[in-house]
């Protein structure tokens, strides 16, 4: 009889996968050094990031069935193989200094890992802990989160002894084995599997545990009104989240008139709330429950964004942003957990692919509004009233999908008196 693999190690094995493609978040530090070398503009070289959001959001849409045809393992080695050729061409694109193979190298073909390695291991998790999937899912996404604090002072300080071209090829090299080994370990686990002490927990009455509503394929998930509701509560999350990221230190700067190198410490600080929002949140969700999550993000965010404005008191400012920065990485974290629930772990995978089209819109839609905004008004002030805006929509669409939720479980409460 075969083994059954120890969940943590998966979950180890996800937070290898996310840590590694986690690093685009740091794609800043090679901004400047590029500028310098070529002469290129600080548009064209950050179009390579732009690039590779755009590519993961599509690739997670349109590969999630690859992940559920074939398996994680599977999934793992072609996102090891795809980022690993984008970070290692991108080193030759350096070499030849050529920005449009810069682009097919780190933008297109990175990009692709980025989307089959961002959904392949958190799929694969949701089942391995049926009794906290916020929290394993969470701790997977926090790996995403943190990665850009672990790869920034590790690229500053390569681009710095080695130069632009070396530091590709030596991360490239080093997130190929690292994802490689993460891959081979990972695996579904066997059917009907449940933790140790579960199923004789529920039998004695000690614990109930919650079934999923229903167990729906990819294609039959989005022709229901709860896939598109999901859809915007991550739209809106995400847009008005990645705003405040793209704009946090000229904001900061503008609103309690901190220095540049006291903003820029800001940024890095709030960016360790993101990733422990991610882990926070989720692990809350399977307390509370995802419906209740959402609704108190959105509660929240919509004081938080009319407040902020109006906030001059430095500390209060910045513990405001810290909370929108939790919740910001809290959605994400939390999505994966909600699908579980409401579709079943069928195809999770697949239907998380195509929700995260949402993500990929709203990395084009939120900086690009708060930028106008900006432009049109000379602050970013009424950027993010309109957001608290967006907000209130946010807040209906998670009481709609209460109802939807409500009506199901009648339906099914229904079908077992028949049946029984």
């Amino acid at each position: 009889m075969k083994k059954t693999k120890n969940r943590w190690l998966i979950a180890a094995s996800a937070v290898g996968i996310h840590i590694s493609i986690g690093s685009v978040y740091a794609w800043s530090n090679f901004t400047n050094p590029l500028i310098e070398q070529f002469g290129w503009t600080s548009k064209e070289v950050q179009l390579t990031f732009s690039l590779a959001i755009l590519f993961l959001g599509l690739s997670a849409a349109f590969l999630g069935h690859f992940v559920e045809k074939h398996g994680p393992k599977k999934a793992g080695l072609l996102a090891a193989g795809f980022f690993g050729a984008g970070m290692l061409g991108a080193g030759l694109a350096v070499n030849m200094g050529s920005l449009p193979f810069l682009y097919i190298t780190y933008g297109v073909l990175g990009g692709i890992g980025l989307g089959v390695g961002y959904i392949a291991p958190v799929s694969t998790l949701v089942k391995w802990f049926p009794d906290r999937r916020g929290f394993a899912t969470g701790l997977a996404i926090m790996g995403f989160g943190f990665a850009a604090a672990v790869a920034s002072p590790v690229m500053d300080g390569l681009i710095k002894s080695v130069g632009t071209a070396n530091t590709f090829f030596i991360l490239g090299a080093a997130y190929l084995i690292i994802m490689t080994l993460s891959s081979l370990y990972l695996e579904r686990p066997p059917a009907d599997w449940a933790p140790e002490g579960m199923k004789e927990k529920a039998a004695a009455g000690k614990i109930k545990i919650k079934q999923d509503l229903v167990q729906l394929t990819a294609n039959e998930a989005v022709k229901t009104s709860r896939f598109y509701y999901l859809w915007i509560m991550l739209f809106i999350n995400v847009t008005c989240g990645i705003a405040i990221l793209s704009a946090a230190k000229p904001l900061a700067q503008e609103s309690i008139g901190l220095t540049t190198a006291e903003a820029a410490t800001l940024v890095g600080v709030l960016g360790i709330f993101n990733g422990l929002g991610r882990l926070a949140w989720a692990s809350i969700s399977d307390y509370i429950g995802r419906p209740n999550t959402y609704t108190i993000f959105f509660v929240s965010q919509i004081a938080l964004f009319l407040l902020l404005p109006i906030t001059k008191e430095a500390i209060l400012f910045q513990i405001m942003l810290a909370i929108v920065y939790t919740m910001y990485g809290g959605g994400f974290s939390s999505i994966p957990a909600f699908i579980g629930d409401v579709f079943g772990t069928k195809q999770l995978g697949a239907i998380h692919g195509y929700i995260l089209t949402a993500w990929a819109a709203a990395g084009l839609a939120g900086p690009m509004f708060a930028a106008w905004m900006k432009d049109s008004t000379g602050s970013y002030a009424s950027s993010l009233t309109s957001f608290a805006g967006l907000f209130v929509i946010a807040l209906i669409v998670s009481i709609l999908i209460r109802f939807d939720i409500k009506k199901l479980r009648k339906q099914n409460e229904a079908s077992e008196r028949m049946a029984g």
